[in-house]
């Protein structure tokens, strides 16, 4: 969640020096030509090693729990982000470069999705339960008070056919992240007054209601089945831990407590486990990509958590809900440098 989220984060050796070059054009000569030098040299040492990183290689994954495996069903020399599976089961929709677009799953072809005039959305995104609609987190291009340009993120609904978004969120930064059973009500975090916390709103926009409160950031709000509860991250312990309140913001329980970060937990159908991504090393309240995670599963009956596979991955991977209807599996995105 960020102003940044939904962009792929490349890092490029050129880009870096004019970048420097920029910002210490008030800085007296000797010192640009030593910072020139420098850099130089790291450029050099690091493409002799192996190091030059070009771009991102995106997968998108499917992993089972029947087999405890999972399978690659679309790479690309590219950013995607964020999968969700559609609730006939036919497809998986994912963000790359401000667009949506589907990826069928029988033929593993992937086309660009409707959304109107949308076209800087980021990767808080999902499908109605009655599958009608999409909703969308989109960069939009605002005018603050103060009349400066700025993008920010607001949320929309999208008729999955294809048609005119609707807003539902006019504040700013709203981040889409979970949807009532009933299709009734939106989760969502949002930037007020300083701080990050859970809102709801009715589907059809109104009045937003805030349900965290605590300092610090509250992210990635995600509804039981059966709408009782809803689960998300926080950093109300002084950590990031996966969390559980009522769906009205009441009976706040912490659910993990160790030393890894754990971000965005999503229940299955079933309402029996939740899959959510956890850092190995503390991040902070950071959610960056490129990192060295793991998913893990809880078990919502005991609370006992088993690790299910290890990548590089982090910011994109399972932002959002993706598990298939039935509840037997989920969907997420793994990375990799391509380095020359």
């Amino acid at each position: 969640m960020g102003e940044n989220e939904g962009k792929p984060e490349v890092f490029n050796f050129w880009n870096e020096i004019l970048r420097i070059i920029y910002f210490q054009k008030v800085l007296n000569s000797t010192t640009m030509r030593f910072l020139l030098s420098a850099l130089c040299f790291l450029l050099v040492y690091a493409h002799a090693k192996g190091q030059y990183v070009d771009s991102i290689q995106s997968h998108l994954e499917i992993y089972s729990l029947e087999t405890e495996s999972q399978i690659v069903i679309l790479s690309e020399n590219d950013h995607f982000e964020a999968p969700n599976w559609s609730r006939d089961g036919k497809f998986l929709l994912i963000n790359s470069k401000g667009l949506l677009y589907k990826v069928d799953l029988d033929s593993n072809k992937k086309t660009l999705v409707d959304t109107g005039d949308l076209d800087h959305i980021n990767n808080d995104h999902g499908i109605s339960p009655d599958g009608q609609e999409i909703v969308i987190s989109n960069n939009d291009l605002l005018m603050t008070d103060e009349g400066k340009e700025v993008r920010s993120s607001r949320i929309y609904l999208h008729p999955i056919t294809g048609g005119i978004p609707k807003l539902v969120t006019p504040n700013y930064p709203s981040y889409w992240h979970g949807w009532a059973p009933d299709g009734r009500t939106l989760a969502y975090v949002a930037k007020r007054k300083g701080d990050y916390d859970i809102y709801t709103i009715d589907s059809t926009g109104g009045k937003e209601n805030r349900l965290t409160s605590s300092p610090g950031l509250d992210d990635g709000p995600d509804y039981s089945p059966d709408g009782k509860y809803i689960y998300y991250n926080s950093m109300a312990s002084g950590k990031m831990e996966i969390w559980r309140m009522d769906a009205d913001g009441s009976n706040q329980k912490q659910l993990t407590d160790d030393t890894q970060s754990n971000w965005f937990p999503h229940p299955s159908p079933i309402g029996d486990k939740l899959v959510y991504i956890s850092y190995k090393e503390d991040q902070g309240s950071a959610h960056p990509p490129m990192k060295e995670v793991e998913l893990k599963l809880m078990d919502l009956e005991t609370f006992a958590i088993t690790t299910l596979c290890s990548f590089t991955g982090g910011q994109g991977t399972i932002n959002v809900p993706s598990w298939s209807p039935d509840g037997k599996a989920f969907a997420f995105v793994t990375y990799n440098w391509i380095r020359k």
